[in-house]
């Protein structure tokens, strides 16, 4: 491969390299809590466009929205900031790494996924927004590089992170009344997701080694030319 095919991608990874070294500098609840008058919305969703592309984890903006804003405003803004946040990744990823990255995809599993996004654009999609435990901003990437189409992308990211927002969002506005139904059932939900995260990470660490097993068997069955 041409080393100019790999400028591209450089590029992307320094952006994303000083994006998350800027997380030093700026706090993203802090200039939620600063942001008033006419451009606190713009603002918001500027916070939650560069929190995403600097991997800020998304349920800390969607509390922050919760107790600044309430649910009414909060939670409304804060799927549209997702929204917007998930368009920049997946617009940087295409533009910048897709070419480059996009030959390297081998093995059944990176196939097999590859071609249900392609094939399957906003079902699997929404199936990655919903299900506990997919890194956001990995999924954007993963996302970025297949062939999945940018409108079906954004549909089913609005869609599929619905219900997680709106628990951290309610979580957060209901905060000083711990022992409301509101804050109580959002607090419930939250930490379904939480376990939930935790199991998927759990079964995906348990794959690995029969994945890792099946690759050295086929490698060592595979002919010496």
């Amino acid at each position: 491969m041409s080393a100019r095919r790999w400028v591209r991608p450089a590029v992307l990874a320094g952006l994303l390299a000083a994006a998350a070294g800027s997380l030093l500098f700026w706090s993203p609840t802090a200039v939620l809590a600063a942001a008033d008058g006419p451009w606190r919305l713009p603002v918001a969703l500027a916070v939650y466009a560069l929190g995403t592309v600097a991997f800020v984890p998304k349920p800390a903006l969607n509390a922050a929205a919760g107790v600044l804003l309430g649910v009414a405003l909060g939670l409304p803004l804060a799927v549209a900031g997702t929204v917007l946040g998930a368009a920049a990744a997946f617009l940087l990823g295409r533009g910048l790494a897709r070419d480059a990255l996009r030959p390297l995809l081998r093995g059944r599993a990176a196939e097999a996924v590859d071609r249900r996004l392609t094939e399957q654009g906003f079902r699997s999609v929404l199936l990655l927004r919903l299900i506990p435990g997919v890194p956001f901003q990995a999924a954007n990437y993963a996302c970025a590089l297949s062939g999945v189409r940018a409108a079906p992308f954004l549909g089913a990211t609005a869609l599929g992170v619905l219900p997680g927002t709106a628990a951290y969002v309610v979580a957060g506005a209901s905060a000083g009344s711990p022992t409301s139904p509101a804050f109580l059932i959002s607090a419930s939900a939250v930490a379904l997701l939480t376990v939930g995260s935790l199991l998927s990470l759990w079964r995906a660490r348990g794959a690995v080694a029969p994945a890792r097993t099946e690759a050295a068997a086929t490698t060592a069955r595979a002919p010496v030319p």
